[in-house]
């Protein structure tokens, strides 16, 4: 592997990084993508909108200018074309609930070094569960990601004659959504939290699929799976746990198989040196500060785990998505 060949002006911008990041999550969280979407506008204009100080909200438009998130016209400001699509809140492609998600993890990784030393969360660290808006945003979030990547994944995968699929842990059901438009004979349910099912509900029928997709509200870590399908969906779910808790969720979701039923994960998946790609590297870190046991996994760690519950015909389709995510596949022996 060909390895960076840093410089000192190199390591001084990523050390000054997040000075971008921050700028773009204020930028979300103030909405100012949304207005500017829909015309252009002056600073005193912007700021009577926003109710925001004048001197603050131009240098952080000039900031925002200057990372090409915003066009600066003489005096007035406007969204550029990408910022439109993806940052306001009007448009149906917004990703501003993943990036205030990812702004409420920040007041974790500040801790980073704390965690390394105790191994494990720090003490008082907030959860996704902590309040509405942290709940909102994660769920919301994760939706946004798998509308961008769903499209990417469900062509790839042949379902053609499998009736019934389980897509366990999945959240506002996004998947399952895109498996059945894609799959005309396919039902699913979506098992989850009770927490998780407002979201789920809301949109399953913002895409007309309430009768062929059932919101089950349960915890897999506690509760056996109830049901008999020929498809499982695992998406992110094993990468907040421990190997022994992996094969507990793994167990449960084999027993809910029918002979021949076929089992998919998707995880961010390290080689099996666990030293690159970079984000999964990264995001075992991101789970060592929000979870007690959970890491990423390399894929011959999720091989032996599914190994080890009896799937064969292991096999990792060849994908090419981003963050080093893939998806792993194989079948319950009939």
């Amino acid at each position: 592997m060909e390895h960076k060949p840093w410089v000192p002006a190199d390591l001084l911008q990523l050390s000054a990084g997040y000075w971008s990041v921050c700028a773009l999550h204020a930028g979300v969280k103030l909405d100012v993508f949304t207005p500017l979407a829909e015309s252009s506008m002056t600073i005193e204009e912007l700021a009577g909108r926003l109710k925001c100080d004048r001197r603050g909200l131009t240098m952080l438009l000039n900031s925002l200018a200057a990372l090409d998130l915003v066009l600066k016209q003489g005096e007035s400001y406007a969204a550029t074309s990408f910022s439109a699509e993806f940052l306001s809140h009007a448009s149906p492609n917004y990703l501003g609930y993943i990036i205030q998600h990812h702004h409420g993890l920040m007041q974790l990784w500040v801790h980073l070094d704390q965690a390394v030393i105790s191994g494990g969360p720090v003490k008082g660290s907030p959860s996704r569960g902590d309040d509405e808006t942290m709940r909102e945003n994660f769920e919301m979030g994760m939706f946004n990601l798998a509308m961008q990547i769903a499209p990417s994944i469900i062509p790839h995968i042949d379902l053609s004659g499998r009736k019934r699929l389980l897509d366990l842990g999945g959240g506002p059901g996004t998947y399952a959504i895109h498996f059945c438009r894609h799959n005309a004979d396919l039902s699913a349910v979506v098992y989850d939290l009770p927490s998780t099912q407002p979201f789920a509900d809301k949109i399953i029928t913002k895409f007309g699929l309430n009768d062929r997709i059932r919101f089950e509200a349960g915890d897999f870590d506690l509760d056996d799976v109830q049901g008999s399908f020929d498809v499982v969906w695992l998406s992110h779910v094993l990468h907040a746990k421990g190997p022994e808790e992996c094969a507990v969720i793994i167990n449960k979701a084999v027993a809910a198989l029918e002979p021949g039923g076929m089992f998919l994960v998707q995880e961010f998946i390290l080689n099996d040196s666990m030293d690159t790609p970079l984000f999964p590297a990264l995001f075992s870190m991101n789970m060592l500060l929000g979870t007690q046991n959970g890491r990423s996994y390399s894929q011959r760690q999720l091989f032996d785990m599914l190994s080890a519950a009896g799937v064969i015909d292991l096999r990792r389709i060849p994908l090419d998505l981003p963050n080093g995510a893939g998806v792993v596949a194989g079948i319950v022996p009939g």
